[in-house]
C-alpha cells in the first residue's frame, strides 16, 4: 500500500477535490489542502513505512494508536485538529469534516480496484486506524471551537440586551430627572405638559422592567399596534424640548400630517427616535438646530432627525451602527444608542440610515410602512 500510495499522490488528491467540489455549498481552499488530505497522505505513508520497518513507536508518534489513547496528539492529531478548525471559520458543517477523510478512503478503495492492487489485511487495519483517529481529532477540535464560538456569542447576546435594559433605563430615568427638575424650577404641577413627561418616563421605565421579566420568564410577546404619526412625534417632541433647553440647543419640529399612521411596537420606536435625538444633543454644535420631521414617500413614512455635528468623520457611517462602538470622546455612554434604535425598527420592518452633509451635519432617517388613519 506504501508503494502504491506514493505512486499515486496526485490522483489521489486530485480525486478526493473532485469530491468535495461535487458537494452544494463546499469548495477546498488552498490553505484548508495543506492541513487536510494532502498531509494526511503524507503521514499515512509514513506510518505505513514505520511499521514495515518494525519501528512500532514511530509509527505511533505519527498516527497514534488504535483507539487514539495518548497524552498528547500524534502528528496526524495535530494536522487534523487544523483541519476541523480551518472548516470550522469556512462555515461548514461537522459532516463535511467526516466527509473530507471519508474521500480519501473511498478514492483509495476505487483506484486499487481499477488497477488491481491487492492490499494486506495489515495495512488495511492501518489506514482505518489512521482514518479513525484522524476523523476523531478533527471532529473534536470542529466541535470544541464551535461550542467556544456559541458561548461566545451567547455572552455577547447577554450582554448587548443588559446593556438595551441599562441604556433605555438610564434615557428614562434622564428625561424624568430633567422634568422634575423643570416642575421644580418653574413651580409648577404635575398636570401640564411637563409632568405628562415624567409620567411617560417613569411609565417607560415600568415597560422597561416588565419587558425584561417577560423575556425571562416566557420570551417577549407581540406587542405592534397602529397608532398616529402625528402624536407619536408630538409626545417625542415634548420629552425631547426638555433635553434640547438643558443642551442650549434647539429643536424644530415642522407639523405633520394628521392622517399618517404607522405600525409596530410604540414603545420601542419611540426609544429609537429617542436615541437619535440623544444623540443629536450629544454631537451638533453648541446654539445650533436640531430638526424632527415626518412625512410621507410613496409607501413608506420617513422620520428624519437632522443636526448640525459639522459632518461625519471618514468611514464613521460603515460603523455607527455596530454596538458599543463609541465615535467621541464622552465615554458617559455605552455606545448602545444607534444599535438599539436599529433593532428596534428593523423589528417592524423598517430601516435606519445616516446621511452625511459634509461640512454641516448628518441626517438620520427611519423608513416604516405607510399607514392611514380610518
Amino acid at each position: 500500500m506504501r508503494n502504491f500510495l506514493t505512486n499515486n499522490r496526485e490522483e489521489l488528491i486530485s480525486r478526493c477535490k473532485s469530491k468535495v467540489a461535487q458537494r452544494p455549498r463546499r469548495a477546498a481552499t488552498e490553505h484548508q489542502l495543506a492541513n487536510g488530505i494532502p498531509l494526511f497522505l503524507e503521514q499515512l505513508i509514513r506510518t505505513l513505512a514505520a511499521e514495515e520497518d518494525d519501528k512500532l513507536a514511530d509509527s505511533i508518534r505519527i498516527s497514534g494508536p488504535s483507539g487514539g489513547d495518548l497524552p498528547s496528539l500524534s502528528e496526524m492529531g495535530v494536522s487534523a485538529t487544523a483541519h476541523g478548525k480551518e472548516l470550522l471559520k469556512l462555515g461548514y458543517t461537522v459532516d463535511q469534516v467526516v466527509h473530507d477523510y471519508g474521500d480519501l478512503c473511498q478514492a483509495i478503495t476505487d483506484l486499487a480496484f481499477e488497477r488491481d492492487a491487492p492490499f494486506a489485511v495489515g495495512e488495511f487495519r492501518t489506514l482505518n486506524r489512521c482514518l479513525d483517529n484522524a476523523i476523531a481529532d478533527a471532529v473534536t477540535e470542529f466541535s470544541s471551537q464551535r461550542d467556544t464560538q456559541i458561548a461566545r456569542q451567547q455572552t455577547l447576546d447577554a450582554s448587548e440586551r443588559f446593556g438595551f435594559l441599562v441604556h433605555e433605563l438610564r434615557n428614562a430615568l434622564g428625561t424624568a430627572t430633567l422634568a422634575i427638575h423643570a416642575l421644580e424650577l418653574g413651580n409648577m404641577t404635575v398636570g401640564g405638559a411637563t409632568g405628562a413627561v415624567l409620567k411617560r418616563s417613569l411609565s417607560a421605565m415600568n415597560t422597561l422592567i416588565s419587558r425584561a421579566l417577560a423575556e425571562v420568564r416566557n420570551g417577549l410577546p407581540e406587542q405592534r399596534q397602529s397608532f398616529s404619526l402625528a402624536a407619536f412625534i408630538k409626545e417625542a417632541e415634548t420629552a425631547a424640548q426638555l433635553v434640547a433647553s438643558a443642551a442650549g440647543c434647539v429643536l424644530e419640529v415642522p407639523p405633520v400630517d394628521q392622517l399618517l399612521a404607522i405600525r409596530g411596537n410604540r414603545e420601542l420606536l419611540l426609544a429609537a427616535l429617542a436615541n437619535l435625538l440623544q444623540n443629536a444633543f450629544k454631537f451638533t454644535h453648541p446654539h445650533t438646530d436640531i430638526t424632527l420631521k415626518a412625512y410621507e414617500l410613496g409607501e413608506h413614512v420617513l422620520i428624519e432627525v437632522e443636526d448640525h455635528c459639522g459632518g461625519l468623520p471618514p468611514g464613521s457611517a460603515a460603523t455607527m451602527f455596530a454596538p458599543f462602538n463609541q465615535h467621541s470622546h464622552d465615554r458617559s455612554g455605552l455606545g448602545l444608542g444607534l444599535s438599539i434604535a436599529r433593532q428596534s425598527v428593523e423589528a417592524d420592518l423598517g430601516t435606519l440610515t445616516v446621511r452625511d452633509a459634509p461640512g454641516v451635519g448628518c441626517v438620520f432617517t427611519i423608513f416604516l410602512p405607510r399607514h392611514v388613519l380610518s
